[in-house]
């Protein structure tokens, strides 16, 4: 006999509380409950295979065609990382690619490694591409959970079924390296909210090609009204320098625009270039020099990779895309 799926109202009944609380459980409006109170129900969730009503017969099954997209929610974006340039065009590739293969997207952003596990179990998904956490998540996630991963640009030992699909950011900064110096500049900064992962590996490359043996590094901070006062404090050192590598096009853009805000022309008096080549760097003035990753290449190979690893067959365990510099008007010739 078949057993009948588990109702919302049952998991109350158990717990002593009311279907409301289990809802705002369920929902995350969890302002109002206790940890306690919140970790009895997801337990209770978890040990009953709760599945919510919205899913249905769908998740009941064993292959729920779903596929989880999780956005780390990093506090340099300040509570907005979907409206991330790269974020976002990250989203609108996978969930093309995800459709045409004929499964469903599900996104989440958060922070926490287990709120992961939860999302992951409680709808039932066949896999998830993950963007943006560090290493000590994946192990834990690895150990908590058996289904496929796709990685965007990790940083952790191989591990199998989860396949790490970066780009060649080495490569990425040596390209703007070398185009600067062919461009005439030799005094270059490159500025970044850390020295450390994708961020190093894109500094490296620039400083190798200009023939220096470390970047000339300028760290700004993380939280946007923080930066602006750093600039402002950091300004004469920085027009020190004929042009500034910002590792990603937001810093990029952010720091043109805070320049013409105090009357310094870009690239007329000090030249600009970014990482990602994001929509909004052909909307810029002047538009952005940039290297571009090419976001529908990647969710192209995520999602054909995550088929392999769930059948099996995908014996990769990290794969690396190239990136090409995109040569806008934000460089000026020396």
């Amino acid at each position: 006999m078949k057993q009948e799926r588990v109702r919302l109202s049952d998991i109350a009944d158990e717990l002593g509380l009311s279907t409301a609380t289990i809802s705002n459980v369920i929902h995350g409006k969890t302002q109002k409950v206790s940890p306690e109170t919140i970790k009895r129900v997801q337990e209770a969730l978890e040990r009953n295979a709760y599945v919510p009503s919205m899913a249905g017969i769908l998740l009941a099954q064993n292959d729920s065609r779903i596929i989880g997209v999780v956005i780390n929610d990093h506090e340099k974006y300040e509570g907005h990382v979907l409206e991330d340039g790269f974020i976002s065009a990250s989203l609108n590739a996978l969930s093309g690619e995800i459709e045409q293969s004929g499964y469903f997207m599900m996104v989440k952003v958060t922070t926490e490694w287990n709120e992961i596990v939860r999302f992951a179990s409680m709808w039932n998904m066949e896999g998830l591409v993950l963007i943006g956490f560090c290493e000590q998540d994946y192990k834990k996630l690895r150990e908590s959970m058996h289904i496929p991963f796709v990685v965007y640009d990790g940083f952790f030992q191989p591990t199998q079924k989860i396949c790490n699909l970066i780009i060649d950011n080495y490569d990425g900064g040596y390209q703007v390296g070398r185009y600067l110096k062919r461009m005439g500049h030799q005094k270059v900064l490159c500025v970044s909210d850390n020295c450390l992962c994708m961020d190093e590996e894109r500094m490296n490359g620039c400083a190798r090609a200009l023939g220096l043996e470390s970047a000339n590094f300028m760290q700004i901070p993380l939280q946007k009204e923080e930066r602006l006062r750093f600039y402002q404090k950091q300004l004469s050192q920085l027009l020190q320098y004929t042009a500034v590598f910002a590792v990603s096009d937001f810093y990029a853009i952010e720091l043109i625009h805070y320049l013409q805000g105090n009357g310094i022309k870009v690239p007329t008096d000090i030249s600009i270039v970014g990482f990602d080549d994001s929509p909004l760097c052909n909307l810029c003035t002047p538009p952005l020099t940039t290297v571009r990753q090419d976001v529908r290449m990647r969710a192209g190979e995520a999602i054909s990779i995550f088929q392999n690893l769930k059948a099996g067959n995908e014996a990769r365990i990290q794969i690396t895309l190239p990136v090409t510099l995109i040569e806008r008007q934000s460089v000026k010739r020396l």
